[in-house]
């Protein structure tokens, strides 16, 4: 998070040779809390004026030095005299009251008179949208706050939202999927694009199929994929369906537990009081400055030791974890520089969309690779999911060149 004083920015060094690698929330389920949400809007640095970073250019043409949009942070910070807990304070308890104010909407809307479950669904969101802002602050400016009680909230609001994010998740992998191999079924299609989900021991691979039909002429690939898709997006449908069903029930043991209960209490009282760490109490805003630059830098350094374009294979998989954790290090910065400056950065935006599309992308390829593994499938249900996982890796490609093209600070792409 950078001080008015020093506009430039700031990036990674290496030490002898090698990266600082970023810091990570402890558990999965802390990882689980930064679950997606939509990008930021405008806010304060939006309409920053472009500034000049130098090495930016292309240095093989010499061609010109890349304009890069200026410092996250353009407006200046809380006046002097403003304490830590006088900003971070009503931010914890803005997000705890809309915390409650949608666990009422969401108990409201799950009465059987509400037959859609539209008004359940969208209160289940908000619900997840604070209880992620919450634990992700509660991660970031720790060492401002009583960690033992920082700590416990952190991970049991990392349940909860985990938790009620599945049956979401499931469902928009399953619409997106079925949308896929529609318009794969009526398209020109490439022979299965080399794909490779794996099978069980004697089952046939969808590959094996695929390559079989890579030589086809194009009428016969398509009339082969027009069969498989219907029944490919019946096997999805079922499995993908049952897998909501059970995340959906699950939601609702979780909501009736006493486990959630007490959570509910801690956000109550986070709502009236927010427990500081010893010694914190009067000290000044610039308290929650180094906090919110290590969850930049921590950033930076995941952008940095991203894979490059040139290493990159056709099905990469192994390396999907990296750009995971880049995502979840950009929503830990935009939760911080919420907290500072009341707004998200709206100059990661459009880098934050791709790795959510990202993500989206990954694990519906996954969705397709387990489809194909289903024993005793027919060879054209094989084939349709070895063309829909290729779809879905090449999606995720997409999504990194999206990413690599909007990420504003274009230094930081390449290690020194």
């Amino acid at each position: 998070m950078r001080r008015p004083d020093h506009p430039t920015t700031t990036r990674p060094t290496a030490v002898n040779g090698a990266l600082p690698g970023p810091e990570s929330p402890e558990s999965p389920e802390a990882r689980e809390a930064l679950e997606a949400d939509g990008p930021g809007g405008g806010g304060p640095g939006a309409g920053v004026p472009e500034r000049t970073v130098p090495g930016a250019g292309a240095p093989e043409t010499g061609g010109p030095e890349r304009p890069v949009p200026g410092p996250t942070i353009a407006p200046p910070l809380p006046a002097d005299g403003v304490t830590a807990e006088a900003v971070l304070a009503p931010y914890l308890q803005g997000q705890a009251a809309d915390f409650l104010r949608s666990l009422r909407l969401h108990r409201e809307h799950s009465a059987p008179s509400d037959a859609g479950g539209q008004g359940a669904e969208a209160a289940a969101r908000a619900l997840r949208r604070s209880a992620r802002r919450i634990s992700g602050s509660l991660h970031t400016f720790r060492t401002v706050l009583d960690p033992a009680w920082a700590d416990h909230l952190r991970t049991e609001l990392a349940w909860l939202s985990g938790t009620l994010a599945r049956e979401h998740a499931y469902a928009g992998r399953l619409t997106r999927l079925l949308d896929a191999l529609h318009q794969l079924s009526g398209a020109t299609l490439p022979a299965a694009r080399g794909t490779k989900p794996a099978t069980k021991p004697g089952t046939q691979p969808a590959t094996t199929t695929a390559a079989r039909t890579a030589g086809a002429p194009e009428a016969q690939g398509r009339a082969v994929l027009g069969v498989g898709a219907a029944r490919a997006g019946a096997l999805l449908e079922r499995q993908l369906t049952l897998a909501r069903t059970r995340a959906h029930s699950a939601a609702l043991q979780a909501l009736g537990s006493s486990r959630f209960h007490a959570v509910a209490d801690a956000v109550a009282l986070l709502a009236s009081e927010v427990p500081l760490a010893p010694g914190t109490t009067g000290r000044g805003a610039e308290a929650l400055l180094e906090p919110a630059e290590r969850a930049e830098q921590r950033l930076l350094a995941a952008v940095v030791a991203l894979p490059a374009d040139e290493s990159a294979e056709p099905y990469n998989e192994a390396q999907d974890a990296a750009w995971h954790q880049a995502r979840l290090l950009l929503r830990l910065h935009r939760y911080a520089h919420e907290v500072v400056l009341g707004a998200a950065d709206p100059v990661l935006t459009g880098a934050g969309h791709a790795l959510d599309l990202h993500r989206d992308a990954a694990e519906a390829a996954a969705a397709a690779a387990a489809a194909a593994r289903t024993p005793r499938i027919a060879p054209a249900t094989a084939y349709a999911l070895g063309v829909l996982h290729a779809d879905q890796r090449h999606e995720v490609e997409a999504a990194r060149a999206v990413f690599r093209e909007t990420w504003p600070y274009a230094t930081a792409m390449t290690a020194p």
